[in-house]
């Protein structure tokens, strides 16, 4: 792919990462019912901080973010749209974890796509574009005195790390970036999907201890 249409894919996914993480970062605000400021500066920082991170590690600066009033615009959309239509997005079920999820799958995949096209090796772009993915999400969850989803048991960061290297695999076997992006957006989007539904967790800090102090009790007849 050329290098000015790999530009245009990157600021693309970017943009539209950028929007659904925005999204659930508004949603979350409303959800905690904040105001309109609240929501916005949700809105921006779920959407904004994973790609301002990826781009001060690859020596992009100043971030994308920052230099492009389009960034702060489709964030600012994202909250108005989330802050004054919230009954619209509440049909949709699960509206956060789902705008999560898609802004995981974007910004993993452009994170990883941006980290090879500044020559990381393929071990650190796709490191590179999981840390894109669930940084957003983490500020997100700081912000509302939550313990980020990355922290928690659910499969979060490792969908992305999945999906980012898809885009990296991709790349080394010469598949279209467009196609490999594609397919990594969609396997870390499945897979959080998947993962919410049917309740697949990583193991727990402590499970093992609590299953042996209970099978102890048990034993002893308490």
């Amino acid at each position: 792919m050329g290098e000015p249409r790999l530009e245009t894919l990157l600021l693309v996914l970017d943009l539209i990462g950028t929007f659904v993480f925005a999204l659930s970062g508004a949603a979350a605000g409303v959800k905690r019912r904040l105001d309109l400021f609240g929501v916005f500066v949700l809105s921006f920082v779920a959407g904004n901080f994973g790609g301002i991170t990826r781009d001060v590690l690859i020596g992009s600066i100043p971030p994308g973010a920052i230099s492009d009033w389009r960034y702060l615009a489709v964030s600012l959309l994202a909250g108005a749209i989330t802050f004054y239509r919230a009954s619209a997005i509440d049909k949709l079920s699960s509206p956060v974890l789902v705008f999560d999820a898609a802004g995981l799958g974007l910004f993993a995949v452009s994170g990883a796509q941006k980290a090879l096209a500044f020559g990381l090796d393929p071990v650190m772009a796709a490191l590179l574009g999981m840390l894109t993915g669930i940084g957003g999400g983490m500020v997100r969850d700081i912000l509302l005195s939550e313990i980020p989803a990355v922290l928690r048991a659910d499969i979060y960061a490792l969908a992305a790390l999945s999906g980012a290297a898809v885009v990296v695999v991709g790349q080394l076997l010469g598949v279209p970036a467009t196609a490999a992006t594609a397919a990594g957006a969609l396997l870390c989007f499945g897979l959080r999907l998947m993962a919410i539904r049917r309740g697949w967790r990583l193991p727990v800090a402590g499970r093992q201890a609590q299953r042996k102090a209970s099978a102890k009790d048990q034993g002893d007849g308490r």
